[in-house]
């Protein structure tokens, strides 16, 4: 698996980006040059101009990348086949300041897959490392995102709770092992 990091970039159309950690839409103009910092779960941290950006996996080409292909899911799958390739799915949302998948950081609570009339309906609760994180809602919106591709999921809503408050023992031990906590 290439990774890109440290990958000189030249922004090939203006791009919708967003600054990190203060989560401010911004938009990269046309010929600005930078690096990639990190490149996980078909997102982009880039370095333009002093400063990091995140750029959304469906603007990839904005940068000569390619864009992540939706996940797969067998025929007739039942409602467990589905929870499976959310959990995959959002092992793929990653911190653009952090490389581990917000999994592995603890930050999902749970996930609840039921029935509706338009197909099915998805209920995700997670949280933070820390409740004034200017990247919260650039989060939830990536999970959102990444969960309502799935095929057959037709709603998926995210509520981003703080109690429990979040600490590092609900990380995995491999991503404690990766940022160096263990």
């Amino acid at each position: 698996m290439r990774t890109h990091e440290n990958e000189p970039i030249v922004v090939q159309r203006d791009v919708k980006a967003v600054a990190i950690p203060a989560g401010v839409e911004v938009n990269l103009k046309i010929g600005a040059v930078g690096y990639i910092t990190q490149a996980l779960g078909g997102s982009f941290t880039v370095y333009v101009d002093g400063n990091l950006f995140r750029i959304a996996g469906a603007d990839a080409d904005a940068i000569g990348m390619s864009a992540a292909q939706p996940p797969e899911v067998p025929p007739g799958a039942s409602e467990e086949d589905i929870k499976n390739v959310i959990w995959q799915q959002l092992r793929t949302c990653y911190d653009p300041e952090i490389p581990v998948n917000i999994v592995d950081l603890g930050l999902i609570y749970s996930v609840d897959v039921h029935s509706t009339d338009a197909g099915r309906g998805v209920d995700i609760k997670m949280t933070l490392t820390a409740p004034g994180c200017g990247m919260g809602e650039i989060l939830v919106q990536d999970v959102r995102d990444k969960v309502q591709i799935v095929p057959t999921v037709a709603l998926t809503n995210v509520e981003l709770v703080f109690d429990p408050p979040w600490n590092q023992s609900m990380m995995s031990d491999e991503a404690r092992l990766q940022t160096g906590m263990m």
